[in-house]
C-alpha cells in the first residue's frame, strides 16, 4: 500500500487478516509479513499500533475472548428457556467454531504468546476454553437455582467435561463441523444423570 494512503480501522484490518491466514495456512505461516501482506498494507503499519508480533497476537485471543464473554450472557439468558441439553448444544457449536479451535492450536503453538495471556490472567487452562467452562458453568448454576437439574450437581466438573468433549468432538474435522444430532448426543450423555436426577 503506497505511503500516506489512509486505512480505515487498521487494527481490525488487521486482525481480519490475521484469521483469514491462520484458517488457510495454521499457526506457524502466522507471521507479521503474512498479516500485513495479507491485509494490504506497510509492515510498519503493524508495528504502530501493537508493541511487537506476540503484542498483536494477545489482543486477536483476547477479542475472541470477549466474544465468548458476551456469549455468557446471552446463554444465562436462557436459563429456564428449552431445554438445557438443547441450550448446552448450541452454546458449544456457537463456541467451536474453525477461528476458536485454530486460535487454541496457536495458542499452544506459541510459547511468549501462552506466556504474555497466562501473565494477564493466571490460571490454568488456555484463554478461550477457560472463559468457555466459566460460561457453561455459571449457565448451569443459574439452571440449577432454577430446579432444572440436581441440586448438588457439581456445575464446575460438568463445565470441564462438556468444553473437553466438544473440542474433542470439533477439532480436526477434514468433513467440516459435527450434525447437531451428534452434539447434541454427547451433551445429553454428559448431563444426563443430573437431568434425570431433578426429576426424582
Amino acid at each position: 500500500m503506497p505511503t500516506g494512503v489512509h486505512i480505515r480501522d487498521p487494527r481490525q484490518q488487521l486482525f481480519d487478516a490475521a484469521e483469514r491466514v491462520l484458517l488457510r495456512a495454521g499457526p506457524s505461516a502466522l507471521t507479521s509479513r503474512a498479516v500485513t501482506d495479507e491485509a494490504g498494507c506497510a509492515k510498519g503499519v503493524l508495528h504502530r499500533h501493537f508493541a511487537d508480533f506476540d503484542d498483536f497476537l494477545a489482543e486477536l485471543v483476547r477479542g475472541r475472548v470477549a466474544r465468548v464473554e458476551q456469549q455468557a450472557a446471552l446463554l444465562r439468558d436462557f436459563a429456564g428457556i428449552g431445554t438445557v441439553v438443547g441450550n448446552l448444544t448450541g452454546a458449544l457449536e456457537e463456541l467451536f467454531d474453525a477461528f476458536a479451535l485454530a486460535l487454541v492450536g496457536l495458542v499452544i503453538f506459541r510459547d511468549e504468546l501462552r506466556a504474555r495471556l497466562r501473565g494477564a490472567a493466571p490460571g490454568p487452562g488456555l484463554p478461550v476454553f477457560t472463559e468457555a467452562g466459566a460460561m457453561i458453568a455459571a449457565y448451569l448454576t443459574e439452571e440449577r437455582a432454577m430446579g432444572r437439574i440436581a441440586a448438588d450437581a457439581d456445575v464446575d466438573t460438568l463445565a470441564l467435561s462438556l468444553v473437553g468433549a466438544g473440542h474433542l468432538l470439533f477439532a480436526g474435522r477434514a468433513a467440516g463441523a459435527p450434525e447437531t444430532d451428534e452434539v447434541e448426543r454427547v451433551v445429553a450423555t454428559v448431563v444426563a444423570d443430573v437431568v434425570q436426577r431433578r426429576l426424582l
